[in-house]
């Protein structure tokens, strides 16, 4: 009999490559969408949803993300200390004067699983505000985006 077989791939059988990816004049959320599946190894025909099948992702110029229409002005991101009145609330426009990274950093996280390995999974991205990076020994090969941004 001709049976076909789902196989799962086990942790020791991954091949993790490393990739950067360029994001200069990118808007945000097409950006991390498509670095969230290169991390999680959707991309690959042997994807296991339980193991962490993906790759490394080097994020460069990271100052350079964009969004449409009004959300530079309205777009807030909140964080809590953990004191009393602890609430701290910072724009886009000082997120990416200050720490462009992080932005970047947040869209993708929320979009990994929310478990020990998403966790594992989120360690395996660099970000970087500039166009350069100390990941050359690891030899990334430049990953062309499927949805490039229309400038």
């Amino acid at each position: 009999m001709n049976q076909k077989i789902t196989r799962s791939v086990r942790k020791e059988d991954v091949q993790q490559d490393w990739w950067v990816v360029d994001a200069a004049g990118q808007t945000v959320g097409r950006l991390a969408t498509q670095v969230a599946t290169l991390l999680r190894g959707k991309h690959k025909p042997s994807f296991t949803p339980h193991v962490d099948c993906g790759d490394f992702v080097i994020v460069i110029n990271a100052d350079k993300v964009k969004v449409e229409g009004k959300r530079a002005e309205q777009k807030e991101y909140f964080h809590y200390t953990g004191y009393p009145g602890g609430g701290r609330v910072r724009s886009f426009q000082q997120m990416l004067e200050n720490k462009p990274e992080e932005i970047i950093e947040l869209a993708v996280r929320g979009m990994l699983p929310k478990n020990r390995l998403g966790r594992v999974i989120n360690g395996k991205l660099k970000v970087y505000r500039g166009s350069e990076h100390p990941h050359e020994a690891q030899q990334p090969k430049a990953w062309e985006l499927k949805y490039p941004s229309n400038n």
